[in-house]
């Protein structure tokens, strides 16, 4: 393995580790986080001369920037949106979430289509880059969404996450209850941009 890869590897299990004690309330998935956690760290400090006390892209006491989502939006020729329905709130949602470490805008945006969705879109243009702080709690973290138009093949679906539980097309003018991760507004704005072929930012 390459110098290269490796780092990728360490930093990609450093990363897994850091979402898993963030969001499991599991107790021995929690051990095991917290024991993937050190071992990176430990792997990170030794052999690439990177130092957790101080600023640094594996803590939290960096310079302060957005976080960095993608949502991908797919009309049928019924003039149907997909949406995904959310496991935790039961509201619905383009599908899509937050960026991985070394994913691309368009690998980020293809993976949470074919996890959420449980089919592999093509990616085929950018609608959008939005500013989502003004419609979270306050309490969150300002985020940029990057949004993409797609495609899909309706015979190759395959099975979604946990994170979803039902996947549908709906009319763009009758949509159902949306999840705080993306608002009617946000995605009135982005229809207009789809039938007007725009790219539009903030």
């Amino acid at each position: 393995m390459k110098y290269e890869e490796f780092y990728d590897f360490v930093v990609k299990v450093h990363s897994i580790a850091k979402i898993g004690l963030t969001f499991s309330k599991d107790p021995y998935a929690l051990e095991n986080y917290k024991e993937l956690q050190n071992i990176s760290k430990e792997m990170i400090e030794k052999f690439m001369d990177v130092k957790f006390d101080r600023p640094s892209m594996f803590t939290r006491d960096i310079y302060p920037t957005p976080n960095m989502s993608v949502r991908t939006m797919i009309v049928n020729d019924k003039d149907e949106v997909l949406l995904v329905k959310e496991s935790n709130s039961n509201t619905w949602s383009l599908p899509g979430g937050w960026c991985d470490l070394f994913d691309s805008p368009k690998e980020a945006a293809f993976n949470e289509v074919s996890q959420e969705a449980g089919v592999d879109p093509e990616i085929t243009r950018l609608i959008g880059i939005l500013n989502r702080t003004p419609y979270k709690n306050q309490k969150n973290v300002p985020e940029y969404v990057i949004v993409f138009e797609g495609n899909i093949d309706h015979k190759k679906f395959h099975e979604h996450t946990h994170e979803t539980n039902d996947v549908k097309f709906f009319p763009l003018k009758d949509l159902p209850e949306l999840s705080r991760k993306m608002t009617r507004e946000e995605i009135l704005r982005l229809i207009d941009a789809y039938y007007n072929k725009e790219t539009i930012f903030d």
